[in-house]
Parts: structure tokens; sequence; C-alpha cells
């Protein structure tokens, strides 16, 4: 039916369960296969899917469930979790240990959710709202005799039809979200792993360089010495060729086409 949802104690974790044969309410495993543990808000009530019961008070502080039809069935005020009998100040529905009693504590013990940990009170206004949207479309976008036809539906007939449109498998969408997160995860890395590769290179490149420029600008300064020592005058002294014959004293003179000659020719004494 719509809106069906285990009644699980934010405490101890164990879920509301109706008895088949004597309309007692107690705190069992979860187990989402049993119709038992089963409830869906009927209005203001909770009917047992299994019991096709309601949840109702028995004397001042018991709980059992009752035919939703009879007069002795309670309705239930749904606030931040907690349970409580409309119209009463009995407290609220408090787990026990492995019993559901009535008390004024409003702890993790007082506090009911489904299977996901929702709130119960969610549940009960998601209820109203498809059941509000429900007579809302048929009034508005049906012929009048289609709306009449739908509004003559009892009410389980009615949420079973809405059940029947609301129960859809979010499976493949959150398999598809998943997939696409684990690869853009994967692409993310595998760029990251990338970029620190080349960064590194880049680094190790740039140290080389920085390494080796003072090297190659010694060796630039010591050949540009070493030209230097070459090419100066003392040098270009001691490769000059001296005369054979050139005394001391002698004026020599070396001509453009490389001939060397005496300035002054020394005249022998008898031409003197």
């Amino acid at each position: 039916d719509t809106g069906a949802f285990l009644m699980k104690n934010a405490k101890v974790k164990l879920c509301l369960q109706a008895s088949p044969m004597s309309g007692n309410v107690l705190l069992e495993d979860c187990n989402p296969e049993s119709d038992f543990q089963e409830w869906s808000w009927q209005g203001d009530s909770l009917m047992n899917h299994g019991t096709k019961s309601c949840l109702s008070v028995v004397g001042a502080n018991m709980l059992q469930t009752r035919l939703c039809s009879s007069m002795g069935y309670t309705s239930w005020d749904c606030s931040d979790s907690l349970l409580s009998p409309l119209g009463s100040s009995q407290g609220y529905l408090v787990a026990s240990r492995k019993r559901i009693v009535l008390s004024n504590v409003r702890g993790l013990k007082a506090q009911w959710q489904d299977a996901e940990d929702r709130s119960v009170c969610e549940e009960k206004a998601e209820q109203d709202m498809y059941f509000f949207a429900a007579l809302t479309s048929t009034q508005v976008y049906e012929h009048a005799t289609g709306a009449q036809q739908v509004l003559a539906m009892d009410r389980e007939e009615l949420e079973e039809l809405l059940w029947f449109f609301r129960r859809e498998d979010p499976s493949p969408w959150n398999y598809s979200i998943l997939a696409l997160s684990s690869m853009a995860m994967i692409l993310g890395l595998v760029l990251l792993t990338i970029n620190v590769s080349r960064n590194r290179k880049r680094k190790l490149l740039t140290y080389q360089v920085a390494q080796m420029a003072p090297q190659a600008e010694l060796e630039a300064k010591q050949a540009l010495m070493a030209m230097q020592q070459e090419n100066s005058p003392a040098e270009l002294k001691k490769q000059e060729p001296v005369p054979q014959d050139q005394r001391s004293g002698d004026v020599v003179v070396q001509w453009k086409d490389g001939t060397v000659t005496s300035l002054y020719t020394e005249m022998p004494e008898d031409a003197i």
C-alpha cells in the first residue's frame, strides 16, 4: 500500500511487529519481508499490513492492534519522530527492552524511523501529500464521470493505485551515478599523475641547464684567454725572423714584401 514502511526504534534498532493471534505489539529484528512489520498511515492512525488493524492504546499503558473500523482504535500525533495519542496526555510511544509502553521520555527510545532512518512523521507528510495530489488531479483533469468513479473508491483501493504508480526501482540510476563518479575520479587521478610527472621533468631540466651554464662560461673564457695569448705582441716578436748578420746597434727595416734590410750599411774601414 501507499507509504508502507517499517517502524524502527532509533535507540534499540528493533522494529515494531504486530502479533496475528493476540494483537499485541512487540519489538523484533527488522525484516522487510514480514507483512506484520509493515505499517502505513491511514489518516492519523497507523495500520499494520499483516493484521489489517490499527495501533491502539488499551487501558492506561498497554498497546495492541484493533480493527480500524472499531471505536477503540487510536489516532496518533506525530512530531519530531515522536508518537503520542492524539488529544491525550498519556505520553509518547517508547521502546522498553522488547516491550512498547507510553512514557514521558523524549530521548532516542521515543523516536521512530523507517528502514532508511527517515522519521515516520515524514512518511505521514508524504502520504498526505500524495493523497491530496491524487484527489486534486482527479478533480481537475479527469472527466466528470471518471472523477466520480475515483472519488467513489474506498481509501484502500485509492492508496493501492497510488502505490502502483509510485514504486519505481531507482537502482539503475544509482548505479549509473556511481559508475560516472568512479570514472571521473580515475580520470582525475590520471591527469594528476601526468601533471606531477611533467613538473618533475621540467624542474630536472632547469636544474641541469643551471649546472651547465657556469661550465660553458668557464670554457669560453679559457678559449678566449688562449687566443689572446697566441696573438700577444710578445709572441709576435718571438715569431719574427731575426737576420743572421744583424749586430748590436744596427737599424733594420722590414718591408711590405717581407724583406729585412739594414738602414745603415756599415762601410769597411778601408773605404773610409
